[in-house]
């Protein structure tokens, strides 16, 4: 069994307004990364006489979650490719966003990618995290074998 660190995890935005650094050394919260799927990848429905159909469905969409502590730059960073983006239509959605870790063999896909909102931001005793959340058009994964 091999081991997980997040000093190998490699994250990356790619779009309008830059390219941005979202993995290690990016002030990333120990909650981390979470990449996950919309819909239900199945839907059964039951007869009444008890007969089960399944349908397939073909959607790949998804939501990215990165959290990055308050004083990273990479909020900045984020803002301003999100009012950059927020100018027009054309500039939308257009994000990739691409997580791996090579040590594993871990690699996810995500394309299509627009922002949710702008974070919630709170300014209180201890300083906070900035939950940054996106929808994917489109998720691939490939989880490595950890060998």
């Amino acid at each position: 069994m091999s081991t997980y660190s997040f000093i190998d995890v490699n994250a990356t935005m790619v779009g309008i307004g830059g390219v941005i650094n979202l993995g290690n050394g990016a002030a990333v919260s120990e909650e981390g990364i979470t990449i996950s799927q919309v819909e239900d990848k199945n839907v059964q429905v039951i007869g009444a006489d008890g007969e089960v159909m399944n349908t397939l469905r073909a959607s790949k969409a998804g939501t990215v979650t990165v959290r990055i502590l308050k004083t990273s730059p990479v909020n900045a960073q984020l803002m301003a490719m999100y009012d950059a983006q927020s100018l027009s239509s054309v500039a939308w959605g257009n994000n990739v966003i691409t997580v791996s870790n090579p040590t594993v063999g871990d690699m996810h896909i995500c394309q299509k990618c627009a922002f949710k909102k702008k974070p919630d931001i709170n300014n209180k005793k201890d300083a906070d995290i900035l939950e940054w959340v996106f929808d994917a058009g489109k998720v691939d994964n490939i989880l490595g074998t950890y060998v």
